[in-house]
């Protein structure tokens, strides 16, 4: 049989063969990254940044967290007490909020005297909550109304910022629900001086 004098013109040249089989595996990889990323981007993990003061001294403006959605979403566990969560402002879902876990379902929470007492299936007579690991002694809750009593429901959360004389939270709008919750602040990620993963507080019960 006679020889294509084509034959070998015709064929890719072996630099551009492999130049093919890189690019395909360039592809591969990027698909496998993005199958890996965007679920953890968007159900496990997200970046948050803090705006304005209500968590002063322990979060400050501009502060870059990233938050755990998983404990939440995936794993269906419930904030504890001290956990500071990101949730949807309930007047305004579009805004994000950032602010620590004080009331659990079902408990009694009271604001009286720059303190705030705890009632529930435990203490039923009430027991003073301690903030001092991560408040100033110095620092007392108020309220507007100077005193406040509210009992919570099977799926409510009440939370309150840090800088209790500058905060939007539960003594203005009230308590938060299960599902309005994005997820909780697990790690600081910038600026680096501050670099750390969050400890939930111990309290004194």
């Amino acid at each position: 049989m006679e020889e294509n004098p084509y034959y070998f013109e015709k064929r890719k040249p072996s630099f551009l063969r492999a130049g093919g089989e890189f690019i395909l595996e360039i592809v591969k990889i990027v698909l496998i990254s993005l199958a890996i990323i965007v679920p953890v981007r968007y159900f496990l993990i997200q970046p948050f940044y803090v705006k304005g003061a209500s968590m002063e001294p322990n979060y400050l403006d501009k502060d870059y967290l990233i938050i755990d959605e998983a404990s939440f979403r995936v794993l269906k566990k419930e904030p504890v007490r001290g956990e500071v969560i990101v949730f949807r402002y309930p007047k305004d879902p579009s805004q994000y909020f950032i602010k620590r876990v004080i009331g659990l379902p079902g408990e009694t929470i009271e604001i009286k005297d720059g303190t705030i007492t705890i009632f529930n299936t435990q203490f039923p007579s009430g027991v003073g909550l301690d903030e001092t690991k991560y408040l100033d002694e110095s620092i007392k809750t108020t309220t507007n109304k100077g005193s406040l009593r509210i009992e919570l429901g099977a799926d409510d959360y009440y939370v309150l910022g840090d800088n209790r004389n500058q905060s939007l939270d539960s003594r203005t709008f009230g308590p938060i629900h299960f599902g309005d919750i994005i997820g909780k602040t697990w790690l600081r990620g910038f600026p680096f001086d501050r670099l750390g993963v969050f400890e939930v507080p111990m309290y004194n019960f």
